[in-house]
């Protein structure tokens, strides 16, 4: 069975999803997207835009992609399961898949947090699973808006797990075409821990209502990530984790790197804003659709190790309890300034 004959399913056609799935079938693989009736909807009548940080910009047509919003259409012939969804969704994902798969698919979690893969692991029993990381960001186009687009903001490779599962097919070629960089690693839990560390901005995106280049280029909203990195730290070493390097740093040196001045973080950290203008987080792409976030499995993984530790982590806690209030609210991102996150006088490592 050639590459472009193996069945691919994306179980969760979100953003992230929906661009994995575009650059999929913009190389022949012809993917199948398991979807919500809104994203089907949009699919079926414009098609998919799927562009890039490189200028590339294609169109997939509506009849070239596979969609469904039904999981006993999607799942029972398929080689390749890629979970999307959030990671609240991630169990009734699992369910889905004990219910319609084959027991020999290969699963793969493409989700953010620390440990989706090990709950997919241990809700489908002795079914393959690869934990993978996917480091950039996917913006949206907003609802209405046809072809439905997807554009990738930020760049990077995805990372799966390597090892460990003989006789597999190769994911990780598989998967890696044009517009999707795919390769395997063999510590993906350092790397999952690596990423979450960058991940603790997502929050302050969504609070401040700021595009991630922004945010991140304002020194007053990198000393409260800087904070949060520093809690998070702290918490891993107490718990024996080392995380994987961050775009090539060691992650103790991010928080020194985040508290340079803005021209010099700038100059040093090109990398780190090699963003889209308009990129913002998903977080806050959640509390503009008034949809539950990821704070529970971003900051609230740290939060839970720090308790396990005895390791302080204040910041991550006040960020949280914002974030939460701003889900309950429901009306979208609070657009707080960064003195309303962290108050002047309190801690945050200045």
């Amino acid at each position: 069975m050639t590459d472009g004959e193996k069945r691919i399913v994306i179980a969760g056609a979100g953003s992230i999803g929906c661009y994995v799935g575009g650059c999929l079938a913009l190389a022949g693989r012809q993917p199948v997207l398991l979807a919500r009736p809104r994203i089907e909807a949009a699919l079926r009548q414009g098609g998919l835009r799927v562009s890039d940080l490189e200028g590339r910009d294609r169109l997939v047509r509506p009849g070239g992609l596979g969609i469904t919003t039904d999981p006993a259409t999607a799942l029972p012939d398929a080689d390749v399961i890629l979970v999307t969804v959030k990671s609240g969704a991630t169990q009734e994902m699992a369910a889905l898949i004990n219910a319609h798969a084959r027991p020999d698919a290969v699963v793969v979690s493409l989700q953010n947090g620390v440990d989706n893969a090990d709950r997919l692991r241990a809700a489908l029993g002795p079914r393959p699973v690869l934990a993978g990381m996917v480091p950039f960001n996917v913006v949206q186009s907003p609802d209405g808006e046809l072809p439905l687009r997807v554009h990738r903001a930020s760049d990077g490779k995805v990372m799966i797990e390597a090892g460990g599962l003989a006789g597999l097919l190769d994911v990780a070629c598989l998967l890696d075409v044009v517009g999707l960089a795919v390769e395997t690693h063999g510590d993906m839990k350092a790397v999952l821990w690596g990423k979450l560390l960058m991940n603790l901005n997502n929050a302050l995106v969504a609070l401040s209502g700021l595009p991630l280049a922004s945010e991140l280029a304002d020194r007053r909203w990198r000393l409260i990530l800087a904070g949060q990195i520093d809690e998070a730290l702290l918490a891993m070493k107490a718990s024996d984790i080392e995380p994987a390097r961050i775009a090539g740093l060691r992650p103790a040196l991010l928080p020194k790197i985040l508290r340079l001045p803005d021209w010099l973080f700038k100059l040093l950290a090109r990398r780190m804003l090699a963003i889209d203008p308009q990129a913002r987080s998903s977080m806050w792409d959640d509390l503009q659709r008034g949809r539950p976030t990821e704070i529970g499995e971003l900051q609230g993984a740290v939060i839970g190790l720090a308790e396990r530790t005895g390791t302080p982590a204040p910041l991550l806690k006040s960020v949280t309890a914002l974030v939460r209030a701003a889900e309950a609210a429901r009306l979208g991102s609070p657009g707080l300034a960064p003195e309303q996150v962290v108050p002047p006088g309190a801690s945050r490592s200045a």
